[in-house]
């Protein structure tokens, strides 16, 4: 029966001459073989630490966005014609939502902020993930990390000032994590944005099942608008829709964000506003809402976006790029070593 040589037997015949003199070259691959297949595992271990871009999402506490807030929420069915008048103060909070119809978690999330809406807090805006989701829109997802940052599902910011990742609520005042979570939304939507005395009115006009006429008037101190731009921008959202094929196990999933339209960036004004299909029903919504963006400083935005991306990207690249070239040379190095 025939015997698989084992190392010592390669390295002993290695060791007896040949017929013309010369050494057998056996010796170079047990060895070589050994630390190419280490060199192999090294590389797939680099490879694993560098490709993952967004970690599971995990539970933070809320933290401040310095890029500006969100107000408004004056809405219409989009087959009704609606003219609303509505001081300032009396306006519901803006709550957006990253949420996908795969997570679980944002499930939990969304129960605890329809608690809050129960009670007259907030309006709701669903933006979904693109990622295995047939609600997602890459444009609403790239706003979503432009504007606050890159982060996995569920993420909720309140009037475009603070947000929160994750479902773990950071207060401790009930026996249950849900209610707790309730008590850390309610108190999010109770931060008061400063704006004083002032109203904004909204009108809706259909003009036929795909577009229709919004009007608005924005009563402001312009204290605000220093150094800043208002945008006047028209949401169109879906009250619901059934999608039994959603891992999460929600079945319905409520204020879906179709698009969001730019209107102008006056007080006052009348534009006209697109109409989407629906995913199922008649029940789309028309909601105004105002933006108001810092002004960006004068140093030149492209050198700011240059300086984050070597900051965040370059280091990961190079770090791999200087480990493969390590493992290179070390096999090279280790197969030419003289003696061997």
């Amino acid at each position: 029966m025939l015997k698989h040589a084992t190392t010592k037997e390669l390295k002993r015949k290695a060791r007896k001459p040949t017929s013309d003199g010369s050494s057998r070259g056996i010796h170079i691959l047990a060895p070589h073989g050994r630390f190419m297949r280490n060199a192999i595992a090294m590389v797939i271990c680099l490879l694993a630490s560098v490709t993952v871009v967004i970690p599971p999402a995990e539970a933070l506490p809320a933290n401040p966005v310095d890029n500006g807030m969100l107000f408004g929420g004056q809405m219409a069915h989009a087959s009704n014609a609606t003219v609303l008048n509505e001081n300032l103060s009396e306006l519901k909070a803006v709550v957006e939502v990253y949420t996908a119809t795969w997570c679980e978690s944002c499930v939990y999330v969304e129960h605890a902020l329809d608690d809050v809406k129960a009670n007259g807090l907030i309006q709701q805006y669903h933006i979904h993930s693109t990622l295995g989701d047939p609600f997602g829109t890459p444009e609403l997802e790239q706003r979503w990390r432009d504007k606050y940052e890159p982060n996995s599902p569920p993420g909720v910011v309140f009037n475009g000032t603070v947000k929160k990742v994750g479902k773990t609520p950071t207060v401790d005042t009930h026996d249950n994590d849900h209610d707790n979570l309730v008590e850390e939304f309610s108190a999010l939507a109770h931060q008061d944005l400063g704006l004083g005395i002032g109203s904004t009115s909204f009108s809706w006009t259909p003009t036929n099942a795909n577009e229709g006429t919004l009007a608005w008037s924005l009563d402001l101190d312009a204290k605000h608008l220093e150094n800043a731009t208002l945008n006047v921008t028209a949401w169109v959202v879906e009250v619901a829709t059934d999608y039994q094929d959603g891992t999460n196990g929600q079945g319905t999933y409520p204020h879906i964000v179709h698009n969001i339209q730019v209107l102008g960036h006056s007080m006052n004004g009348t534009a006209p506003v697109s109409l989407p299909v629906a995913h199922d029903d008649d029940d789309l919504q028309v909601h105004l809402l105002y933006e108001i963006v810092p002004d960006p400083p004068e140093d030149d935005a492209s050198e700011v976006v240059s300086e984050k991306e070597d900051s965040e990207d370059t280091p990961a690249v190079s770090m791999l790029a200087a480990g493969l070239t390590l493992i290179l040379a070390t096999a090279f190095s280790q197969r030419n070593r003289p003696g061997r």
